[in-house]
């Protein structure tokens, strides 16, 4: 008697929790379940670890697991393809990409969109496979830079005129080669100004340091330079403080970390044009979190730039881009 209570107890238990996942439905998905991979150019680098930061945050936020993925260099452009292969075959709810050259990762990206939906952040590639793409508007990003550099010649020498030079990373990478386009057309509206040397390095800092020291010594006139990245930054300022050259030279960078920071406090860099790569990696998460439930996405966002110069970095906008959080 007692078993056969036990019984309908048991088969009552059961019937009820049958019923109660009956109305709730099959097992839900919710957002912990979901993962989005994060893949950027280079994890050593400090602006990819402020982009990385960034998703962290929406993925904590969101309830998202959020692999930190790239390769220690923006030069491994296979290593990248191999991530991205391997990222997708783990079925992931979505995936968000900065790509490192844009036609190489063009052909990857197409495939992998016909899995999981691609969010594209800072770089293009030449795919129309991205769901949405968030990125600075880098062709206003070089405008930008050239206004800059032409203020900063006409403030250390009374005259918007003289030899300028454009030093940028690596080649055919997207965002950089619209910085220069940007900078160049922009350049244009400056006659007195001359572009005498366009030079390409290989994505290390003493790359750009000597070639700035190559540069300095090539064209005796130069007046200011453009390093389009924070690696070129790092080594031209480098340059410019070995030869103490900083107060004839006037030289403007493009992102921003400690060393940068630094030089722009003592004058060896007269301009930043600063991101928000912060916002890239948190809304480059968030953006494909709805992608992968369906919902209407912005095929493009424009996450923005700012020129910090020594006049404004104190105020509080350039020191919430200039000092992110990256814990």
């Amino acid at each position: 008697m007692i078993l056969s209570k036990l019984n309908r107890r048991a088969v009552l238990s059961i019937s009820a929790v049958a019923l109660a996942a009956g109305m709730l439905g099959a097992t839900p998905t919710i957002a912990q379940d979901v993962t989005i991979p994060i893949i950027v150019k280079d994890t050593t680098s400090f602006y990819w670890q402020i982009v990385l930061a960034g998703a962290r945050a929406a993925g904590k936020d969101l309830g998202v697991n959020v692999p930190e993925l790239g390769a220690q260099a923006e030069t491994d452009i296979n290593g990248q393809i191999s991530i991205l292969e391997n990222a997708v075959a783990g079925s992931p709810a979505a995936v968000v990409i900065a790509p490192t050259e844009k036609s190489a990762l063009g052909a990857p990206i197409t495939e992998a969109a016909n899995s999981v939906p691609i969010v594209g952040i800072d770089s293009s590639a030449d795919s129309t496979a991205f769901t949405s793409f968030l990125t600075t508007d880098n062709v206003q990003g070089g405008r930008i830079a050239a206004d800059g550099l032409a203020a900063a010649i006409m403030a250390a020498t009374g005259k918007e005129e003289g030899e300028v030079a454009l030093i940028t990373s690596v080649p055919n990478a997207g965002s950089l080669e619209e910085r220069k386009q940007g900078f160049i057309e922009q350049l244009a509206k400056y006659p007195g100004l001359k572009l005498v040397a366009d030079k390409y390095a290989d994505g290390q800092a003493a790359t750009g340091l000597n070639i700035t020291t190559d540069l300095l010594t090539a064209n005796p006139n130069l007046v200011g330079i453009f390093a389009s990245n924070l690696i070129m930054a790092q080594g031209a300022g480098q340059a410019l403080a070995e030869n103490g050259v900083a107060d004839k030279v006037s030289l403007i960078g493009f992102d921003s970390d400690d060393k940068l920071v630094g030089f722009l406090t003592d004058g060896t860099i007269d301009a930043l044009v600063v991101q928000d790569p912060y916002r890239m990696g948190y809304d480059g998460i968030k953006t494909a979190l709805a992608a992968s439930k369906g919902e209407k996405v912005e095929a493009f966002v424009d996450t923005g730039a700012n020129l910090i110069t020594t006049a404004n970095m104190n105020d509080e906008r350039s020191q919430a881009l200039l000092n992110p959080k990256v814990d």
